[in-house]
């Protein structure tokens, strides 16, 4: 399927004409699920051809930022995401979608078959952190995570559980120290 074919049926199915990043925040707010195409005749999705319609307008990272920031619209974050991990750096990929991966909300996908499956907000990212195709798109290769922390581009990752485990064995060790104090009191 070529630019074309996607374009008209962009037009045809989600009628979007208009060039704007406020209309596209608009159509996004009302996605339902994510992915790329389905059935027989392999019909993009509307997350598909809102992604288009961002690569053709190209709006400013400031947008696409508030996008991925999102919190409210679980889609609109994850459009914002495909869209930066497309056209962004690497750096930039793992700089504002990894902390994405506290985000565990479910989203449905539309698998080729035209059938919705569940996945999570973590597992949408983790996929296209680590995927070489998502959504039926080709992605651009992304630069390995520890290539870019030994260049000192990147702040090694320190995940979410990390941080809660390091606060139990702290509370803990400061619960061992005081049982000391009490004994010799």
């Amino acid at each position: 399927m070529n630019g074309d074919s996607l374009s008209d049926c962009y037009i045809k199915c989600v009628h979007v004409v208009s060039s704007t990043a406020e209309l596209i925040v608009d159509k996004a707010m009302e996605l339902k699920f994510v992915c790329g195409v389905f059935g027989g005749n392999i019909k993009p999705t509307p997350f598909l051809c809102l992604t288009l319609k961002m690569l053709q307008i190209q709006p400013e990272k400031d947008i696409i930022v508030e996008f991925i920031k999102n919190e409210d619209f679980k889609y609109v974050r994850l459009l914002g995401a495909m869209y930066r991990r497309l056209t962004g750096t690497a750096v930039d990929c793992y700089k504002y979608l990894e902390p994405l991966y506290n985000d565990y909300r479910r989203v449905k996908s539309q698998n080729r078959n035209g059938e919705f499956e569940l996945m999570h907000v973590d597992e949408f990212i983790d996929e296209l952190l680590h995927s070489e195709r998502m959504c039926d798109i080709i992605l651009p290769r992304l630069q390995k995570r520890h290539v870019l922390e030994e260049a000192e581009m990147l702040d090694p990752r320190i995940s979410a559980l990390e941080e809660d485990l390091d606060e139990v064995e702290s509370s803990e060790e400061e619960d061992e120290e005081e049982e000391k104090v009490m004994m010799f009191k």
